[in-house]
């Protein structure tokens, strides 16, 4: 009985998804941070081959039987590698290839994070023996990094400073409480350039998307600073313009 004299059910039954060659298909995490001032990416150091102690991005393949979709497998890997669900979440583009692994013709979908990484203990997980957060300059890390990472990164680096410039993303970088001025500076740092501040707050202002906490303010050696945080269910605000300098 040829396929054509096949109801949909019977065709299903009988189909062989290994009668063609498959790819290795894996998800990889791109996580942004900001410490010490800086913008830093969370980086695993491989503990078995392929690529055996050089520094790679989080990530691995596809659970078939558990992840119900790509999000799923991110959301997995990233819980797994930090304990947290990310506060922003996207999927970066894929990447795909006969040369990007060695043991064959290989995809991924690679998807970039932003948290806030003061009270986040990291975890290496299956196939790693150190994971660590690094400095991210303007040229990406400064490491041969595993596979064909080095690409993933710039490019979700340049994704990520082109978002900064019209939408709130940077916000997810911070506590979950932050000042003005600590938003200010968490632009400033990805943008890698000073915003007046001014127009900065002005900004802010008409994007609504913070609220300040009543009765919570941060003392230092100037007058107490209020603090905010961002409001509950709120989407990712599209500015009107870039962000001006």
């Amino acid at each position: 009985m040829g396929n054509a004299d096949l109801t949909e059910q019977e065709y299903l039954a009988s189909y062989n998804v290994h009668a063609f060659d498959v790819p290795l298909t894996s998800v990889d995490l791109v996580i942004f941070t900001v410490r010490e001032q800086a913008l830093h990416v969370l980086l695993v150091r491989r503990g078995a081959h392929p690529a055996k102690g050089q520094w790679a991005l989080p990530g691995g393949f596809i659970d078939i039987r558990n992840d119900p979709d790509l999000d799923g497998t991110a959301l997995r890997k990233l819980r797994e590698k930090t304990g947290v669900t990310a506060p922003y979440l996207e999927q970066l583009q894929g990447f795909g290839s006969s040369t990007r692994d060695p043991r064959g013709w290989s995809a991924t979908f690679a998807y970039f994070a932003l948290i806030g990484s003061s009270h986040i203990a990291l975890q290496h997980g299956a196939g790693a023996d150190a994971a660590s957060w690094h400095p991210v300059g303007a040229a990406g890390v400064d490491l041969d990094l595993a596979f064909d990472h080095g690409v993933i990164l710039a490019t979700a680096v340049q994704r990520l400073r082109n978002k900064v410039e019209y939408t709130s993303l940077p916000a997810h970088l911070l506590a979950p409480e932050f000042t003005l001025s600590d938003l200010q500076r968490v632009y400033e740092i990805v943008l890698g350039r000073p915003i007046d501040k001014s127009a900065f707050r002005k900004r802010v202002k008409e994007g609504d998307f913070l609220e300040e906490i009543t009765g919570k303010q941060r003392h230092g050696s100037n007058r107490p600073a209020q603090l905010y945080r961002i409001r509950s269910g709120q989407p990712t605000v599209f500015f009107s313009r870039t962000m001006g300098a």
